[in-house]
């Protein structure tokens, strides 16, 4: 995810410049202004003038599921992102900065969208204070999303986020089962692995199973890779009619996809970036050399070894990412010059972030 900041004052710019600097190697970070001091029309600059309001770019940089930071006010962050707010589990991370770059605040997706991280981040890169108000975070405490998020897990219903954080925080012991095969060790302060099938209400169920269980939340693992291929020029529609009818004929949904995978040439393709930003769905490119390297039995290609170096992009490219143990589902599928493949990882859960 990248980071788009917008500045009101000139001291304001200064420091959104300063950030992108300290943050080049770990995000890519574009800087928007409202001051218009400094910036002719038809020069280019790193620092884009808004010429619309702060409203609708704060619509659009959302739409673009990019991290936003405000350096300003709170009160214009809050009015400029508040009609755009959707869905706990959607929404893109928002923080304010003021601009003597003395507090990052987040304001919005702490968890899962990733703010707390990332003005923790930002604050160690600039000396600045990150100010957490999230309870888990401020005392210290288990939080079911962060813990979902650092394991590749979906929340399929997020009321119960609530439920098992009041109870974390009443100092009430929280209860997890786990399918078989998936758990580890768990150290967790105030935590309480019980056997898979719960006979009983648990707090929270982790499962790849369809099975209905009294809980407050069942957190699922996002297990399937998609490899793909494609023609220069394929657009997001196109790309995303061809997931979507492939995927629904597994019987999955959208959220137990973990990543898209493909090779190194297609890491700036436009159509795949468009629709990775759209799910919410991580995009990783391996090299020919890398993909060779994977060991199974592919749908191997003279005419496409001789146009990128190997015999197969979408298999490859797909048990690539999901490490060891990773099994080829569907093999290639080939549709109006893209190709798609599934595989399966093998996923675990762990606890204090180890």
């Amino acid at each position: 995810m990248g980071l788009s900041i917008i500045s009101f004052t000139e001291k304001g710019k200064q420091l959104s410049g300063r950030i992108a600097k300290l943050l080049d190697k770990e995000l890519e970070v574009k800087l928007y202004t409202k001051c218009k001091a400094g910036i002719k029309d038809g020069t280019p600059s790193e620092i884009l003038f808004v010429k619309t309001s702060v409203g609708d770019w704060a619509r659009e940089r959302m739409q673009e599921r990019t991290a936003l930071l405000f350096i300003g006010a709170c009160g214009i962050a809050v009015r400029a992102v508040a009609p755009s707010i959707t869905d706990k589990l959607r929404d893109a991370p928002v923080l304010v900065m003021d601009e003597q770059g003395k507090y990052v605040i987040p304001i919005l997706s702490g968890h899962i969208g990733g703010a707390n991280g990332l003005a923790n981040l930002i604050a160690d890169k600039t000396g600045a204070e990150a100010v957490i108000t999230t309870a888990t975070d401020i005392n210290k405490k288990f939080a079911v999303d962060m813990f979902a998020k650092r394991n590749s897990l979906y929340i399929t219903n997020k009321d119960g986020i609530v439920k098992v954080s009041s109870k974390v925080l009443a100092g009430k012991e929280v209860t997890i089962s786990i399918e078989p095969g998936h758990e580890t060790t768990c150290k967790e302060k105030g935590v309480q692995i019980v056997p898979y099938p719960p006979a009983g209400f648990v707090d929270v169920v982790v499962t790849s199973e369809d099975d209905v269980f009294e809980a407050s939340i069942v957190l699922k693992p996002r297990e399937y890779v998609i490899g793909i291929g494609c023609k220069r020029g394929k657009n997001v529609n196109e790309i995303d009619a061809f997931i979507s009818k492939t995927i629904s004929q597994m019987g999955i949904s959208i959220m137990q996809i973990f990543a898209l995978s493909s090779i190194s040439q297609k890491r700036n393709e436009q159509g795949l970036l468009e629709w990775c930003d759209r799910k919410g769905i991580a995009f990783f490119t391996y090299t020919a050399e890398e993909l060779r390297e994977v060991n199974g039995n592919f749908t191997g290609s003279a005419f496409v070894k001789g146009h990128v170096g190997v015999d197969n992009v979408c298999e490859r490219a797909a048990v690539k990412h999901c490490g060891r143990n990773g099994k080829l589902l569907v093999p290639k599928i080939a549709e109006n010059g893209m190709t798609i493949a599934v595989a399966k990882r093998e996923w675990k859960v762990c606890f204090d972030g180890k």
